[in-house]
């Protein structure tokens, strides 16, 4: 795989996952309908700086270890593959019929209190930081500096975040009524989760 593969694949598999509705959904939207967009904008900068916390955490922690040992990347192939494959098929055999905005719980506090609780909402929720394990290094190609191409996925998915939650915010109450139908969080769900099995399996089969 070339850079410029890798790089497409990633914001293809990457933008897809941003649209699927999650807990940073919800509390974008909640923030949105109930404190104002200035609380949801300090918010989404908190979610992503949580986002830019994972990334560099995988990057230099793991960038160093998978340039130089090929057991450690078939270990972390192999576990990461088999995360992936089963959270697709979870989510392909049983997805939501719904997503509630009330799923966020209600805050209180001043302006930087959003931006600090968006942060912590990323950094103490241990599936981001999972997702970040499995997700980035599959999209390695060899002979490319860990470290460095990491951190370049990881600010692709931080852009993408940009976009998305700027457009939740800006559209909250359209955007969250097409949230609510059972048809829409359920396919957003499968399609996500034939992602997650297509990138598992191709990172089980990947032979570096």
């Amino acid at each position: 795989m070339t850079i410029l593969q890798a790089l497409l694949a990633f914001t293809v598999a990457a933008g897809l996952l941003t649209l699927t509705p999650g807990l940073d959904t919800a509390l974008i939207l909640r923030t949105a309908a109930v404190e104002g967009p200035k609380r949801a904008l300090l918010a989404m900068v908190g979610i992503l700086a949580g986002c830019f916390a994972w990334g560099g955490l995988v990057a230099f922690g793991l960038g160093a270890v998978l340039q130089a040992s090929a057991i450690a990347f078939n270990i972390l192939k192999w576990a990461g593959a088999a995360y992936l494959v089963w959270l697709g098929i979870g989510l392909i055999l049983r997805p939501r019929d719904s997503f509630e905005v009330a799923d966020a719980p209600a805050m209180k506090g001043g302006d930087t209190a959003w931006m600090r609780r968006g942060f912590l909402s990323n950094m103490l929720n241990p599936k981001m930081g999972v997702f970040y394990v499995s997700f980035l290094p599959q999209f390695l190609p060899a002979g490319v500096p860990a470290a460095p191409f990491m951190l370049l996925l990881t600010t692709i998915h931080v852009l993408l975040g940009v976009v998305w939650l700027g457009l939740l915010i800006a559209a909250t109450q359209p955007i969250a009524r097409v949230l609510k139908r059972a048809a829409v969080v359920r396919w957003l769900d499968r399609a996500t989760g034939g992602v997650f099995v297509a990138f598992g399996l191709r990172l089980a089969l990947d032979r570096r």
